[in-house]
C-alpha cells in the first residue's frame, strides 16, 4: 500500500479499501469522503471556491504556463501539482514508467491538500483527473460540494461553502510536438547537471521518459489513451477550456485568456443559480435512471401484479404484431380503444415496460365526441366520449439496401 504524505504511519486507511484493488469512482470517494469526515468534522470540509483542474499532453507547457494562468486568475497560493504530491518509491517507480498511481491515493491526498487554507479562494490542479475513475471522483466532489452549501446556506458556516466553479483546462499538441518538447527538456536537464556537478548548482529533474524516442512516444500514448477521453467526458458538465498549445509562448498564453475571458461571461450569478439549483442536471437524472425503472418494474410486479398482466398481455397482443410490421422504419402508431389504460398507473407501467426493452414509448389520450341522439323539440345533440389512445414507439429499425443505393 502507497503511503500519504502529510498523513502519520499509524493512521488506518478506510477499511475493506484498497487504492490499488478497488477500480469504481463512487466507493472510492466515498471511502475518501468518510475518511475526511471522521477526521475533520463535515463543517471544516471547505474547499476551493474555484479549481482549474489542468491537464495536457505531455511538453504540452503546464508547468510554464501554470504561473501565467495563477497571475491572470489572481491566486496567492503555489499550484497543486499532483505528481509532487506521489513521493514514496512505489509511486515514483510507476510515475518513471509512465504509468499511473493508485486512484484512491491520489484522491485522498489531493483532498487533503486543497483543504488547506491558502487555497480558500481559488487553485490550480496540475496533472488530476487522469483517469476514469478520478474523473468520476471529481463528479462526485462536485455533487457533494454543492449538497454542502444546500446544508449549511442561511448559517454561520454558510459563507465558507459558496458555489462550487470547477475549470478543465486541456493543453493540447499533436504527438510529434510532444515527443520533441520531451526530449528537448531531457536534453537541458542532463546539460544543467553537468554543468552543477562541475561548477554547483541545482540539480535538476530527468523524467526518464524524457530520454529516448521511444519513451517519449509511449508516454503521450497513455496520455491520449488513458486520460484525454476521460477528460472529454466532462464538457457538458463544468467549464471546458481546449487549448492549442503548439505555438510561441505568447501565442499560447493569448488563447489561454481568450478563452478564460469567454468562459467567464457564461458563469451565473450566486442569486440566478440558487434559484435553478433545485433542477438537477441532465446526467444526474441520466445517472440513476437504469436503477430507477428497475426498481420500479420489480414494485409494479410486487404491489400491482394483476395490473402489471393486463399491461402486459396488452403489449403482446395488440402492440408487437404492429411492431413488428414496422421493424424496418423503427416507429409504430397505434391508435387504440382500452379499458387498461383508464388507470394512470397502467400507462407509467407500459411506458416503462417498453423503456426496459429498449424502446421510446409515447402515450397521449384524445376525447372525440361521438353524436348519439337528438332531443326532440330542442334540437339538443346528445354525445358520448369516446377516448382514444394514441401511441407512439420509436426503436432502431433496420435500414434495407436496394441495389446500388
Amino acid at each position: 500500500m502507497l503511503t500519504h504524505m502529510g498523513e502519520t504511519p499509524n493512521r488506518p486507511a478506510a477499511p475493506g479499501i484498497s487504492d490499488l484493488e478497488v477500480k469504481d469512482g463512487q466507493i472510492i470517494f466515498d471511502s475518501v469522503w468518510s475518511s475526511l469526515e471522521r477526521e475533520l468534522g463535515r463543517e471544516k470540509l471547505a474547499f476551493p471556491r474555484e479549481i482549474f483542474w489542468l491537464n495536457g499532453a505531455p511538453g504540452a507547457g503546464k508547468g510554464t504556463n501554470t504561473a501565467f494562468i495563477l497571475q491572470y486568475r489572481d491566486y496567492g497560493a503555489d499550484p497543486i501539482v499532483v505528481s509532487d504530491l506521489l513521493s514514496s518509491p512505489e509511486a515514483k517507480k510507476r510515475i518513471d514508467a509512465g504509468m499511473l498511481v493508485g486512484d484512491r491515493e491520489v484522491v485522498e491526498i489531493l483532498f487533503r491538500k486543497l483543504l488547506e487554507p491558502q487555497y480558500i479562494s481559488g487553485a490550480i490542479v496540475d496533472g488530476f483527473p487522469r483517469s476514469m475513475v478520478q474523473v468520476e471522483c471529481l463528479k462526485h466532489l462536485f455533487t457533494k460540494l454543492n449538497d454542502l452549501r444546500t446544508e449549511f446556506r442561511g448559517s454561520v458556516e454558510g459563507i465558507r461553502f459558496p458555489k462550487p466553479h470547477f475549470h478543465i483546462l486541456v493543453l493540447f499538441v499533436d504527438e510529434n510536438e510532444s515527443v520533441r518538447r520531451q526530449l528537448k527538456r531531457g536534453q537541458e536537464a542532463l546539460a544543467q547537471n553537468e554543468k552543477a556537478q562541475r561548477d554547483g548548482g541545482p540539480l535538476a529533474e530527468v523524467r526518464k521518459t524524457d530520454l529516448t524516442p521511444e519513451a517519449a512516444r509511449n508516454r503521450y500514448r497513455v496520455f491520449k489513451e488513458r486520460t484525454y477521453e476521460p477528460l472529454q467526458s466532462l464538457r457538458d458538465i463544468f467549464h471546458y477550456h481546449f487549448i492549442n498549445a503548439q505555438g510561441s509562448l505568447s501565442e499560447v498564453q493569448a488563447r489561454i485568456i481568450k478563452e478564460l475571458q469567454y468562459q467567464s461571461s457564461l458563469e451565473l450569478s450566486e442569486e440566478t443559480y440558487d434559484l435553478i439549483s433545485p433542477i438537477p442536471l441532465a446526467s444526474q437524472i441520466v445517472e440513476h435512471a437504469r436503477q430507477d425503472l428497475v426498481r420500479r418494474l420489480d414494485d409494479y410486479a410486487d404491489r400491482n401484479a394483476e395490473t402489471f398482466r393486463q399491461v402486459i398481455d396488452l403489449i403482446q397482443g395488440k402492440f408487437l404484431p404492429i411492431i413488428r410490421a414496422h421493424a424496418i422504419s423503427g416507429q409504430a402508431h397505434v391508435n387504440i380503444e382500452t379499458t387498461v389504460f383508464d388507470d394512470t398507473l397502467a400507462i407509467s407501467m407500459f411506458i416503462d415496460i417498453f423503456s426496459e426493452r429498449g424502446f421510446h414509448a409515447v402515450v397521449d389520450q384524445h376525447r372525440i365526441e361521438i353524436p348519439e341522439t337528438i332531443v326532440a323539440g330542442t334540437g339538443k345533440v346528445i354525445t358520448r366520449v369516446k377516448k382514444v389512445w394514441r401511441v407512439s414507439i420509436r426503436f432502431s429499425g433496420s435500414e434495407i439496401r436496394r441495389g446500388g443505393a
